[in-house]
């Protein structure tokens, strides 16, 4: 499996599977189906290469040429915010789940955020429905701070959303996680 950076030319491949995504597991995502579909190829180019490509990715796992992952990060981008790093759009197709895909990916986005100067913490959004993605989070180190009922409204179904964040202390959460090597630095260290 190959973990990298999606580019401009993986549009066509992020779509096909963004929109997979939103069609097997709606109450996982705010964006719907509707929304994808009203999306250009240029438009779902410009999420992958944005204007601010160092603090705003989206990393993809492939098997071959097939995209079998995504996960994207921005960073914030006021003064008073830009210690903050946020994780979006986590999703492994059917056929790659439990085989260490999302770890490894996360794992991926995790140690390029944390290698930006100022990050201190990273925070996401998860669907209560989703136990799979909750304990994986908690496994890599992040911890609940609040959850928002009726976060989504599907229908007239409600699904609400727990808040987690991982806190950087010196990327000791990701080296305990197995994330980081004791060489690596997570960019907030203090001199």
């Amino acid at each position: 499996m190959e973990i990298r950076t999606l580019t401009a030319n993986d549009a066509s491949a992020y779509a096909k599977i963004r929109l997979e995504a939103l069609e097997c597991n709606p109450e996982a995502f705010s964006a719907s189906v509707e929304e994808h579909r009203a999306l250009t190829e240029e438009d779902v180019a410009a999420r992958l290469y944005p204007a601010d490509p160092i603090n705003n990715f989206v990393v993809g796992a492939f098997a071959g040429e097939r995209l079998m992952g995504t996960a994207g990060f921005y960073r914030d981008k006021g003064l008073k915010g830009r210690h903050k790093g946020h994780i979006w759009g986590v999703y492994v197709t059917r056929e790659a789940r439990g085989s260490g895909v999302g770890r490894d990916m996360l794992g991926a986005l995790l140690k390029r955020a944390t290698g930006l100067q100022g990050i201190e913490q990273i925070t996401l959004s998860v669907a209560t429905t989703q136990d799979a993605a909750l304990k994986l989070y908690q496994s890599l180190g992040f911890q609940s701070f609040g959850r928002e009922p009726r976060a989504l409204k599907i229908g007239e179904r409600y699904i609400d959303e727990e808040y987690m964040i991982l806190s950087l202390d010196r990327g000791r959460n990701l080296k305990v996680a197995g994330i980081l090597d004791e060489n690596h630095s997570s960019g907030c260290e203090t001199k």
